[in-house]
């Protein structure tokens, strides 16, 4: 067997829908020494990461934490901790990640009812409200910020909609935590999950994770195990909180790395977090706009942090990502399902959501295009003027 002893990762500037690019003092934080996942110097800072992501969630949930996998695990984890066999769960679907809701829940043994919008829209409240009134489920589900198709889900109406209900309501933030307002107790959100590596700009391998005190009294009155020791959130609550009893060896370096993203969000201030991600993307609109591209989602649910950019006639998808990875060393992603060879998504997320990155991309963008013959106009100015009104 020959390794290549002298291999490093290539230098890349991530504008896809994830990972983004992750700062310096985050990959400085998990190169720091591995202690022990019961030393009283990491359980004190286990207890600011949880203040963190209560922070970051806008909760004052006490069962807030990370889920020691991807966003996906905080998914399972949400479902397979709330969903007893039998259980009627209503999972509004409008992209990729709507349908692995409905995956996971089924094999949680739920009886799921859907509500569909199309690819590229919001759900219908009216939708929901009827389909919930049939249905009597125990939870909603929805996915706030679809990374898919960059869809932003209003969620006042859905929330009041769940609870009129007796339901509770289970959001998937994965792509809006830490850079489009997320607000669980002014939403009445039961149970959200994210993971790291998207606004949070940490490299991927943690969820957080937040359970309501409603949340938590469904899963106490469970009358049979939950399915996965793994995500067994009754155990696993008994490590994150006052008892710190073993479950399993937590992630030591990875906590360091979300502690100190945590930390950065809450350095730069959640609003002027989610004023930059609106910023930028405003800008990055205004540039595919005057290079005679379109926007696949109407502006009103446009999601500041995943922007999905249309294909034009003449271009190829796969070509155009090859030939900026290749030439620039710039990511950016194709679409999924129904879209896939429609649209490009790009992210503008965490420290990826910069001027220097809006400019980059349409700059790189208007080459590739030419380079296939196909006849655009340049973005920059466009969103330059993008920037200058924002300031006058």
């Amino acid at each position: 067997m020959r390794i290549n002893a002298h291999w490093q990762a290539p230098s890349r500037t991530l504008l896809g829908p994830g990972p983004s690019n992750v700062p310096p003092p985050v990959l400085a934080a998990m190169a720091l020494p591995t202690i022990g996942h019961l030393d009283p110097v990491f359980l004190e800072l286990m207890d600011e990461t949880m203040d963190l992501l209560r922070f970051v969630f806008r909760t004052e949930n006490t069962l807030t934490f990370p889920v020691s996998g991807t966003g996906s695990a905080g998914m399972e984890c949400a479902f397979v901790n709330l969903v007893e066999p039998g259980d009627s769960v209503v999972i509004c679907v409008h992209g990729v990640f709507g349908e692995r809701m409905c995956d996971v829940a089924s094999r949680c043994g739920a009886e799921v009812t859907r509500v569909d919008a199309a690819w590229g829209k919001a759900i219908d409240p009216d939708d929901l409200r009827t389909t919930v009134a049939a249905a009597a489920p125990k939870i909603v589900a929805i996915v706030h910020a679809e990374t898919s198709t960059g869809v932003l889900q209003p969620m006042e109406e859905i929330s009041a909609i769940a609870h009129e209900a007796g339901a509770l309501l289970l959001m998937d933030c994965v792509t809006s935590l830490g850079g489009v307002d997320v607000r669980l107790d002014d939403w009445g959100v039961d149970i959200a999950y994210s993971g790291t590596q998207k606004c949070l700009s940490c490299p991927p391998g943690l969820a957080p994770i937040s359970f309501s005190v409603d949340a938590e009294a469904a899963m106490d009155a469970r009358q049979c195990k939950v399915a996965s020791w793994y995500l067994d959130v009754s155990m696993i609550r008994n490590y994150w909180g006052q008892e710190r009893a073993y479950h399993h060896t937590a992630p030591i370096n990875a906590i360091y790395g979300l502690r100190e993203a945590l930390r950065l969000v809450a350095e730069e201030g959640l609003e002027a977090r989610q004023a930059r991600h609106s910023r930028q993307s405003r800008a990055l609109q205004a540039g595919i706009e005057a290079m005679g591209l379109g926007m696949f989602v109407a502006p009103e649910y446009r999601l500041p942090s995943l922007n999905t950019v249309r294909i034009p006639e003449g271009a190829d998808d796969a070509t155009t990502r090859a030939y900026l990875l290749r030439r620039y060393g710039l990511e950016i992603g194709g679409g999924l399902g129904p879209v896939k060879g429609q649209v490009w998504r790009v992210g503008l997320m965490g420290a990826s959501c910069t001027e220097e990155n809006v400019l980059f991309f349409l700059l790189a963008l208007e080459q590739a295009l030419k380079a296939q013959g196909v006849k655009v106009g340049s973005g920059v100015a466009a969103a330059q003027r993008s920037w200058d009104r924002e300031t006058e």
